[in-house]
């Protein structure tokens, strides 16, 4: 053999280890992906078991909130079937449901807790304290592991589209992934107007 076919050769051998690399970073990328938000899942199923409990609690105190009440079961239900579709298949239109069910929950666990302060008994009743301090707790625990997967997200699509990995990237079918958002539109980024 001649030293070009040599050359050749050994060119095309580092091209296809740099692009085995490549393939296998993105693949390891994707998978922490997965990961946080298998990390996210944990917390939605700790948080869509409390509030049966909390509801519960509350039931026997809240006869005259049966439609907070209900309002707040409701929008778990809707909640736990946006995070299995999400789970199935975690696309951008999926996770934005999610955001959306999760935003229900989230104003209707507040309607609640905001109904339960002007219940003293309820708010003395030492259940009902325990399951807001847990619900509390696993709403600081979303919220981390959204960040945590929000920074895989971020590191996986920074990866798949600088150049030269791009190529590697589209090559294989490695789509950016969706980050999730709290807020969709303008609105509801605007700081609330508190008037007196």
């Amino acid at each position: 053999m001649s030293m070009t076919a040599w050359l050749v050769l050994g060119g095309l051998a580092l091209v296809v280890a740099w692009a085995v690399a490549v393939y296998n970073r993105l693949v390891t990328l994707r998978n922490r992906i997965a990961n946080a938000y298998g990390q996210i899942d944990v917390q939605l199923k700790r948080r869509y078991d409390l509030v049966p409990n909390l509801v519960e609690v509350a039931r026997g105190y809240l006869q005259h909130e049966a439609a907070t009440l209900q309002a707040v079961i409701q929008a778990r239900g809707q909640a736990q079937g946006a995070a299995d579709a999400a789970r199935a298949a975690p696309s951008a239109a999926h996770l934005g449901a999610l955001a959306a069910a999760e935003g229900a929950l989230g104003a209707g666990l507040g309607r609640l807790l905001a109904v339960a302060e002007s219940y003293p008994e309820l708010k003395a009743d030492a259940a009902m304290r325990q399951l807001s301090e847990e619900l509390a707790s696993t709403e600081n625990r979303l919220g981390f592991a959204r960040q945590a997967y929000n920074d895989q997200v971020l590191e996986f699509n920074d990866e798949a589209t600088q150049f030269p990995a791009l190529i590697v990237a589209r090559l294989l079918g490695f789509a950016a992934a969706p980050m999730l958002e709290a807020t969709r539109s303008a609105q509801e980024r605007e700081a609330p107007a508190v008037r007196f």
